[in-house]
């Protein structure tokens, strides 16, 4: 189980800039690991956007981003490119990252059940701890609640 004050579990995953990037090699900053469900949806769309709009705050208080969902590379570059975003997007295609963090979780819609990412961040102190989790986050005020988190 992930908690507040205790280390976050590492990882590397392929990201859209056709790099690996591994949460041990960005100690020294904080970061912003933001899992959602899939690439070019209203709300992860507008959660995206959100970040985008802030970035020039998220960069002053020295975050990295961290965007994670189950989408491949391929479909991160052209959700990334459409709508401009200033951060790399990070594919967990068999969401181990993921399920790590307790965000792949039984779903239901319309009275279906299936397995899918909750949407939730997870704000990682500079020396590698969970400062802040945020579960079942609302993607409008996404943007607002990371940027608290990090002041």
């Amino acid at each position: 189980m992930i908690e507040e004050g205790k280390p976050a579990p590492m990882f590397t995953l392929p990201s859209d800039t056709g790099e690996d990037v591994s949460l041990e090699s960005l100690r020294g900053k904080p970061v912003v690991l933001y899992f959602y469900p899939k690439d070019d949806t209203s709300g992860c769309t507008a959660q995206a956007c959100g970040i985008r709009d802030a970035w020039g705050e998220f960069e002053g208080r020295g975050a990295v981003v961290l965007g994670v969902s189950p989408d491949s590379p391929k479909k991160h570059v052209k959700f990334r490119e459409k709508y401009g975003l200033p951060f790399a997007l990070h594919a967990d295609e068999d969401h181990s990252v993921a399920e790590l963090y307790g965000t792949w979780v039984e779903k239901s819609m319309y009275g279906k059940k299936y397995m899918g990412i909750e949407r939730s961040t997870f704000v990682i102190d500079a020396t590698g701890n969970v400062a802040k989790i945020m579960r079942r986050v609302k993607p409008s005020e996404h943007a607002d609640d990371v940027l608290a988190a990090l002041a």
